[in-house]
């Protein structure tokens, strides 16, 4: 009888997500174009990714304060070509960092149910950014 009320209840408790090939918009497409939907995620990801480093993480500058790429390797002002080089390295770096982050917690751990997700938003996540607005308020008055 468990076994058999198990079966039953089954398909109401799986996760609904967007990747699943029957949930969302991207089940009439096949083929090509449904390839386009996952490579248009990545390159969201990677776009996002490259734009913290740029405007968050100062982009092409070594993180350690006070020392420029060319003090770091020793070189002349010269060098411009080979400290652009290093610079785009140094970007395309910090950005997989950003890159790498997402897309391990998508490939490893397991997707919420979408009652759990409300939960969470509800519950969890509401509550704390009404304090967070409050202390930031609080602390603008104060400082006023």
């Amino acid at each position: 009888m468990s076994s058999l009320a198990e079966c039953e209840r089954l398909p109401f408790d799986l996760p609904e997500a967007e990747e699943e090939l029957v949930a969302g918009y991207k089940t009439e497409y096949s083929g090509i174009k449904y390839g386009f939907f996952y490579l248009a995620s990545y390159l969201n990801l990677l776009v996002s990714s490259l734009f913290v480093t740029i405007l968050y993480l100062g982009g092409w500058n070594f993180s350690i304060p006070y020392i420029s790429i060319t003090e770091l390797f020793g070189i002349n002002k010269m060098f411009r070509v080979f400290v652009i080089v290093i610079g785009i390295f140094i970007t395309l770096a910090k950005a997989y960092l950003f890159l790498f982050i997402p897309m391990t917690t998508r490939w490893t751990l397991p997707r919420m149910r979408m009652d759990q997700l409300l939960n969470l938003g509800w519950k969890f996540l509401l509550p704390i950014s009404l304090g967070n607005l409050l202390l930031t308020t609080s602390s603008q008055l104060v400082s006023l």
